[in-house]
């Protein structure tokens, strides 16, 4: 069986986590990495044994032997890499959150449509096997109807105007950068769009929101998500029903999850891996490629097109 030959577009601490987990797959190698500076490609390359460093992104783009491309650059840069890429023929795994807004999410889903090129959001988390037994256990009526969810992500991050993280520019700020994560795990469980949502938020000096609590008010259940640069959260979710729940420690890379009956856990997973997780989407796009799908049956790009809309629904209570 030939292997999807994948290029990478960046060379920072993510695109490291994408290399490093490619060779847990059996269908996919790194042929090529591109960064605007050229030694920092070539470093890269080095570590990884990678056949081909270029300088600049066009350069991979045109490379005959790179099939599809891993986008892993920063947030306001997505679009443009994306749509270059996807214009040049290649397969598209773009980095979360695909684009900074519900419009710029539209217009790369167009291209992918309009190039009948593949095209599929990061969101690892939702390939994660504890993550899909959790799904199976709540489609399977262990915990009942749904009442709640729960779910939050947050790290403390030093205050810096230029920080890519804090950095306005660059899109900064602790909902896109790590409230995506709670955003998609709770569409992901519940399914539909929320009837309304209400928002609390504190911002850095320089404006850029930094703390956000959110409730989602659905027809029959409620769901809170939290993001943050201020604290460490927990980093937990909990899907919550009237006869159970699920807890998911460390929801976002999670490789365990656990049922509870009240008090009791009465059924648990662990997935014993030893990668960072990042393989499990590797190995859905390069099985989807090699199936000649366009999109994932898993992660479609209305879900991605939902998650951004929840975003900017969030963004507009600030």
């Amino acid at each position: 069986m030939s292997k999807i030959r994948w290029g990478i577009i960046g060379a920072g601490r993510i695109a490291h986590t994408f290399a490093q987990d490619m060779t847990a797959t059996d269908r996919g190698i790194v042929q090529a990495v591109a960064a605007r500076n050229g030694a920092s490609a070539s470093a890269f390359a080095d570590q990884y044994g990678i056949a081909t460093a270029h300088e600049g992104y066009d350069a991979l783009y045109v490379d005959p032997d790179v099939d599809a491309v891993y986008i892993a650059t920063p947030h306001t840069f997505h679009l443009q890499n994306a749509s270059d890429a996807l214009r040049a023929g290649k397969a598209v795994l773009c980095e979360k959150p695909i684009t900074v807004n519900a419009t710029e999410c539209q217009q790369l889903i167009d291209v992918a449509q309009q190039s009948s090129t593949y095209l599929m959001e990061a969101m690892w988390t939702w390939f994660l096997p504890a993550i899909r037994k959790a799904k199976e256990w709540v489609a399977g009526g262990r915990i009942g109807k749904i009442v709640q969810i729960q779910s939050d992500f947050g790290y403390p991050q030093t205050y810096s105007p230029d920080k890519r993280e804090y950095n306005a520019e660059l899109a900064g700020g602790c909902l896109l950068e790590m409230g995506i994560y709670p955003v998609a795990l709770t569409a992901l469980f519940a399914e539909s769009d929320p009837d309304s949502i209400t928002v609390v938020s504190r911002h850095a000096p320089n404006g850029v929101e930094d703390d956000v609590v959110a409730t989602f008010n659905y027809r029959d259940f409620v769901a809170t998500i939290g993001t943050s640069f201020r604290a460490k959260l927990r980093n937990w979710a909990y899907i919550i029903g009237e006869e159970g729940y699920v807890a998911i420690p460390n929801f976002w890379r999670a490789s365990e999850c656990q049922l509870w009956v009240l008090d009791e856990m009465v059924d648990s997973f662990d997935d014993g891996r030893r990668t960072n997780g990042f393989n499990y989407q590797i190995d859905a796009v390069n099985a989807d490629l090699a199936a000649g799908r366009t999109e994932s049956p898993v992660l479609s790009l209305s879900a991605s097109l939902r998650f951004q809309d929840h975003m900017d629904r969030i963004r507009a209570s600030f």
